[in-house]
């Protein structure tokens, strides 16, 4: 058996991602050991059932003797979390995290910054509409993008804790990626933020309008209407955050969206045919192109019942 890459690290809040690392990094042995911290006691009691870590009193314990800890909370609750347990931290050891939003996080982490921690901000590009302790599992990462943005100039300690970070998501199956911060906060505005904008607001359109009954709306469901339900039923408080604190970038493509948006609207006012069906058709190939990438399946219902991971 292979030597773990992290002796122990710490997963603080054990929801789905946090509780997937864990299960990850035992399953295939990419740390020795898992601590576990979440403020709601009652996830913290039900990871401790499941039996994905060694649930800890204080946010303190949790990282005290952990080589690397994951911050698996809201983007918007990142810096106060960092704040409380970086002083227990030991030197050499790395504060990183997994939000959908690189830029704010790093000035959050950043504030808090001491001595001997490493902070190396990251992103799983992973997950499901389920949260929770029990939404977790191991093979989540498999075949997946993990972007790690590390401060630029670091020492060469720091550039070692960041390939050895690398190293880490490697071995729980995902490809890695270095990246500036700014640059994926635009990448992942339009491939992830957005599209969850979007979802929200078309369910929240059809619940409101008055000549269509909610009941109507649930029982002739097309497969569009569910994919965006799919969408919007992921976790509101993380989505909150994101959008507040990637609010520059997700301005940015929502005024291209919305360019966009507006000639579809003309081409269908004038029965400009011809520009809907290039649209479509240029739509369609980057479909296309997401499939042979290996980022999703051809399967039917958009993959979404494929038992494993597309594999690249």
């Amino acid at each position: 058996m292979s030597t773990p890459v992290f002796e122990r690290i710490a997963i603080i809040g054990v929801g789905l991602i946090g509780s997937s690392i864990a299960r990850a990094a035992m399953e295939k042995n990419a740390a020795g050991a898992v601590s576990l911290f979440d403020a709601n006691a009652a996830a913290l009691a039900r990871a401790g059932e499941l039996g994905i870590g060694e649930p800890a009193a204080t946010l303190e314990g949790a990282v005290r003797d952990a080589d690397a800890v994951f911050l698996c909370v809201p983007v918007g609750a990142m810096g106060s979390v960092a704040q409380a347990g970086i002083g227990a931290m030991k030197p050499g050891a790395i504060l990183t995290d997994v939000g959908s939003v690189k830029a704010s996080v790093a000035r959050d982490l950043k504030a808090h910054a001491r001595e001997g921690v490493h902070i190396i901000p990251g992103h799983p590009i992973a997950g499901t509409e389920k949260s929770g302790p029990d939404a977790g599992f191991g093979s989540l990462f498999e075949s997946r993008w993990c972007i790690l943005t590390p401060e630029a100039g670091g020492s060469e300690a720091y550039a070692a804790a960041a390939q050895t970070l690398a190293a880490f998501w490697r071995a729980l199956g995902s490809r890695v990626e270095l990246m500036d911060a700014q640059r994926h906060d635009l990448v992942l505005a339009i491939t992830s933020h957005v599209p969850h904008l979007i979802a929200y607001n078309i369910v929240a359109t059809a619940h409101d309008m008055e000549s269509v009954t909610e009941g109507e709306v649930v029982k002739f469901s097309a497969a569009g209407f569910r994919d965006f339900t799919r969408i919007a039923a992921s976790d509101p408080t993380m989505w909150r955050d994101v959008f507040l604190n990637n609010k520059e970038a997700v301005l940015e493509v929502l005024g291209r969206f919305d360019d966009d948006l507006t000639a579809l609207r003309k081409a269908i006012r004038n029965g400009d045919g011809a520009t809907l069906f290039n649209q479509f058709t240029h739509a369609r190939g980057i479909r296309r192109s997401i499939i042979e990438a290996g980022q999703d399946t051809a399967a039917p219902n958009f993959g979404r019942d494929a038992p494993d991971p597309p594999k690249l």
